[in-house]
Parts: C-alpha cells; structure tokens; sequence
C-alpha cells in the first residue's frame, strides 16, 4: 500500500489530508513453561526498536539464506540496538498468518526461506529470544492478527495453511487477503496461533501494530456482508459492530494472555490519530482525515480506559509543525489519553523518514528526532520511544539516530520492565 511508510497505509480519499503517496507444523517444539519472566515494574525507560520480517523489509535481508547468516544478521541487529543504547527489541514474528517459530497452527514464514512453509532448520524466535536477553535487552514478539497475504490468490499459500483449508475465513481486499474479523472462530483461531508462542518462550511482552480492520482503499469494500448478516443483529450499525468484534479480540486476548504462567505485557501500536476532535470532542486538535475509531475500526482509546493493554505506541510519524498532525499537538492528547490508567505510554517516531529524499525539509535535518524526544520530555506521562526500523537504526542516514543517542540516551538504561 502507499505509505506513511511503515507498514503500509494505504492512500486514498482518507489518507489525502496527510499528503501521502503512495495447519499445525511438523516437529513443533514441546510446550514447556519459561522458567521465569521478570515481573512489569513501573519504572524504566522504555528504548525500543522494530524488527520487521515482512517483504524481508529489515531481517532476514533476503529469504534463502543459511541458517548461519540467519543467525550472523540476527546477532548483528541485536548488537546495534545495545551500542545505540536501547533496551528493547520488536520483532515481527507472525507477519502473514505464518510463523517464525515451529508452530502447531501455521506454516513457517515465507520470509525465512521464500517459501511458506519450509522448515528453516533452525528456531528463529526462540534464537532471538535467548540472544537478546543475553545481551540485556527484552524481546516483544509482534504479532500481525489478521494478515494472511501481500497477495489475493489462495492457491500460493501453502496446502495446508488454515486459510486454504478454510476458504470462507478470508476476504481479499486491496490486492491484500485477510481473515474476516467478524467471524468468532477466526478471532479464537487467531489468538490460539499467537498464544502458542506466548505459552512456549520467555518473551517480554505481547505487540500488535495497527492492523485491525485494513486501511480503506478508494472504490473497494471490505466483503463482511455474510458475517454480518449472521453476528450483527444486536448492532445499530455495521460500523459499531466491527468495533466490537476488533473490542473483542483485545479484550479476549488480554485475559487469556493472564492465564500464562508470569505473563509477558501486551502492548499495541496504534495508528497516531484516535479521533479528530471535528468528529468528536475527545479527539485530537487535528484536520479531517484518517481516524482509527472509525476507519479501522480500532477503539483504542477504550482499550486503555478498560486496562485491557499494558502499553500503547501511538505511532506519531509526523515532524513538529505538521498541520495535519502535528507531532506537538498528539503527544500531550496521548499522555492525556493515559492519565490515571496505569498504562504506559511508548511513542512510535519514524526514524524511517529521516533523510529520505520525498519528505519535507523537517525530515532532512539530522536533529528533527531529538527534538521529539526533547518535546516528549517535557510530559511526564511519555515513559519511552521506539524507532522504525531497525535497518535505519544501522544505517542512519544523516545522523538523526545518532543525535538521539547523543542528547537523550549517554548512558545504558535496564528495559523498562
């Protein structure tokens, strides 16, 4: 999809404002318990990282590779995120409705070897684990819920994937399939997939980004007509019932996630924009245009209030100044977002951007990143940041990663929990 840039939000009618463009597994590990999770503790900066996996976009840099190199890429991502000082890790490790562990519900991860369902020869995530917490730092496993393709074709799935074993599960929309989140199997399904690898490795803490509902793409309709026809009798609208079902996967997978043994925290990374206050008075000072409540169907908001999630990421990819979302104006509606929750609040900063010829000039300055973590500061309710991506971590085009560093992270600092 055209993109913000991360992952990919798609342009349209409602992105315009913002001036963008653009089956179980054989040999599946046993289910052993961890032998001990450190316990939340309320104080601790939270310095994290994104790891994407999907389209190869930060690691493995391409799929095929060896075991070995694998490993030797993985290491090196690790070891970068503790010489720039963060403490925290996010790795995508259920890009595509596959796995980057040997589940017992999906296939392995095409990203892995290029093609979907090859055993790797090796456990990527239980890897990734031990090696980041050998060096001091928490591994989040993030975990897309209803993604199952870059593609609309059934047939290139794996032959035994749940999707082609269960044809009426999925809707292509945007030249993308999904599961259909209006259908209550799909939503147990889902978490029973993610749950396999909370229950099975001494991960930190449970992430989502901002994929519910897909971003609305101009001229198609997301086909749920079935599903709601069948679930939304007791719903005044199809848009009310959407929010319940995406209401109910959180608040169904935060209980189930307590139920492990010391559970790992559950966290989501929002779409930055909650509500416009034009819309509705709660919302942020900012112009019409994409809003999560009612585009994606993301209440966020109530997840906070509910305390169904231990932190949010708010993803606040826009440069101080911004009309259309001004990075100033969200964070404060954030930390007020927060207040007296008990929720902490991480801000998403798209490092991505920096230096990258189509942004605006505010992008170009190497020191535009610092600022934000200067202007976060000034709020006490922001515990933390973390950077998209960890390719741009290392390569840091202008500098703007290592501004950060320098201003705001001169010592190491334990992960925030």
């Amino acid at each position: 999809m055209g993109r913000f840039g991360r992952r990919g939000f798609v342009a349209g009618a409602a992105l315009a404002a913002f001036g963008v463009t653009g089956s179980g597994t054989a040999g599946a590990a046993p289910d052993t318990a961890p032998a001990v999770r450190k316990k939340p503790r309320a104080d601790g900066e939270f310095r994290g990282m994104w790891m994407a996996t999907v389209s190869n976009i930060d690691w493995p840099s391409t799929p095929g590779l060896t075991p070995g190199r694998q490993r030797a890429e993985l290491h090196a991502h690790l070891d970068m995120a503790v010489e720039r000082r963060l403490n925290a890790v996010i790795l995508q490790v259920r890009p595509s409705a596959d796995a980057l562990w040997p589940s017992r519900h999906e296939p392995w991860a095409e990203c892995l070897t290029g093609v979907q369902g090859r055993d790797p020869g090796w456990d990527p995530l239980g890897t990734a684990v031990e090696e980041a917490h050998r060096r001091g730092l928490e591994l989040h496993a993030w975990f897309n819920p209803y993604r199952v393709a870059n593609h609309t074709d059934p047939t290139r799935l794996t032959p035994t994937h749940p999707a082609r074993r269960n044809p009426e599960w999925i809707v292509p929309y945007g030249g993308k399939l999904y599961y259909n989140p209006g259908l209550p199997e799909v939503r147990r399904f889902v978490q029973d997939a993610m749950l396999d690898a909370v229950r099975r490795y001494d991960i930190d803490a449970v992430h989502w980004d901002d994929y519910f509902y897909p971003y609305p793409v101009d001229g198609e309709v997301f086909d749920d007509d079935d599903a709601y026809a069948r679930y939304g009798g007791d719903f005044t609208n199809r848009a009310s019932w959407r929010r319940n079902n995406i209401d109910l996967l959180v608040s169904e997978m935060s209980a189930r996630i307590k139920e492990v043994a010391s559970p790992p925290a559950f966290g989501i990374s929002p779409f930055g924009i909650w509500r416009n206050a034009a819309t509705d008075p709660a919302g942020s000072d900012t112009p019409e245009g994409l809003q999560s409540y009612d585009d994606l169907f993301a209440d966020t908001r109530k997840w906070i209030r509910e305390g169904w999630i231990d932190h949010v990421v708010p993803q606040l990819y826009w440069h101080i100044g911004f009309a259309e979302a001004d990075y100033a104006t969200l964070v404060p509606w954030w930390e007020a977002a927060v207040r007296n929750t008990g929720v902490r609040l991480y801000i998403g900063e798209a490092l991505f951007k920096c230096g990258e010829p189509d942004q605006p000039a505010a992008w170009q300055d190497p020191d535009e990143l610092s600022r934000h973590l200067t202007l976060a500061g000034r709020h006490p309710g922001v515990a933390g940041h973390c950077f998209f991506s960890a390719t741009q971590v290392t390569a840091d085009r202008i500098g703007a990663m290592a501004a950060v560093v320098a201003d705001h992270y001169p010592t190491a600092v334990p992960p925030a929990r």
